[in-house]
């Protein structure tokens, strides 16, 4: 493995080391959808000292008590599944339940929060927009992903290349990230305010939950699953012209 210093791109980092992702989240560095950024650089627009986020990092990748699978050394086939079983699974269980407790707190508290109001706008909109990514990654790309492993030649698809899917699924993960974003601009980092009952406290967890769990499913589509899939789906067209 390359030594990984301030010039590796953070997605790198997140990649070969995945127990530095808590690091990248504690001080709100993008790892995943702007992952071929430079560690310095990220710091810097986090206005985060570099050589500080080294350190954690270097005692992050040192630290154990939370330990990350490699997906680099799994199969795509098995990280595709894990995919759909944990994150897939996970917001079509959360986000339907978040949709009913945003609208508990506006209930209770829109009177002195209106915010809230721009809050459940942004979250249908996240919504709108990870619902029907799912399920093209599962009807479409992921199963054309598996044919690439399972075969010994390039094989054919109605889209062309994996590159074309691949590219709108970027692009949504963006798109999906920048609305999370927003959500906690909103809602002042997820820091409750003095009059928030239990139920608004618990919905500012999930939510910063949530905003979490797509970072680390955005990574590892964007820095894992796509490249290598990129990556094999050329090696097979290069096997075919030789043949």
């Amino acid at each position: 493995m390359n030594e990984l210093t301030l010039d590796s791109a953070v997605g790198d980092w997140a990649a070969s080391r995945p127990e530095t992702i808590y690091v990248f989240e504690r001080h709100g560095i993008d790892y995943c959808c702007h992952g071929a950024t430079p560690l310095s650089a990220a710091c810097c627009e986090r206005g985060v000292d570099p050589r500080r986020v080294l350190d954690e990092l270097h005692g992050a990748a040192a630290y154990n008590g939370h330990p990350e699978r490699d997906w680099q050394r799994s199969s795509l086939t098995e990280l595709c599944d894990h995919i759909e079983r944990t994150h897939h699974a996970y917001l079509r269980e959360e986000l339907p339940q978040l949709a009913q407790r945003i609208d508990q707190v506006i209930n209770t508290h829109a009177g002195r929060h209106p915010e809230l109001h721009q809050v459940r706008k942004t979250f249908q909109e996240l919504r709108a927009e990870l619902e029907p990514h799912m399920m093209k990654e599962e009807r479409i790309l992921f199963p054309a992903i598996r044919a690439l492993e399972r075969s010994v030649a390039f094989p054919t698809f109605p889209f062309g290349t994996v590159r074309n899917p691949i590219r709108v699924m970027e692009h949504e993960h963006d798109t999906a990230r920048q609305a999370s974003a927003t959500l906690r601009r909103l809602l002042d980092d997820y820091r409750p305010p003095e009059d928030a009952c239990p139920t608004y406290c618990a919905l500012l967890d999930r939510l910063a939950r949530l905003e979490g769990d797509l970072h680390r499913h955005i990574h590892k589509e964007n820095n894992l699953l796509f490249p290598r899939a990129a990556q094999l789906e050329e090696s097979l067209a290069g096997a075919t012209v030789e043949i």
